[in-house]
């Protein structure tokens, strides 16, 4: 069974970075698309950040030159580095994993808070 393991959520006042990061089987890691998806109270969730299994990347308006996304294939894991995170950056984050012939996968979620 694939798992997609979170790790990394938690506070930090505004101005402050966050790394999260999702590790799964070297078997989906290989080809599949890494992103994150983020969703706060009372809003749609939204797409942060991907990236391919060639290394291609792509990111919401709202976080570009903020928030880099990277994968190593050594530890099958991805990451998403936030920096300067501001409150409306709060909300669960779940990592997901996509193919276009294939199931998707997704993380637990973790909460990111951004408050002073």
């Amino acid at each position: 069974q694939v798992r997609l393991v979170e790790s990394g959520g938690g506070m930090v006042q505004p101005g402050g970075s966050l790394r999260l990061s999702c590790a799964t089987s070297a078997g989906v890691f290989s080809i599949y698309t890494m992103g994150w998806y983020r969703q706060a109270p009372g809003k749609q969730r939204e797409l942060v950040a991907s990236i391919t299994s060639g290394g291609s990347t792509s990111y919401a308006d709202s976080v570009k030159g903020r928030f880099t996304i990277s994968r190593d294939s050594a530890k099958n894991t991805a990451y998403l580095q936030m920096d300067d995170l501001r409150p409306d950056d709060t909300a669960v984050y779940r990592c997901n994993a996509a193919h276009y012939r294939f199931s998707d996968y997704w993380g637990q979620g973790t909460q990111v808070t951004v408050s002073s």
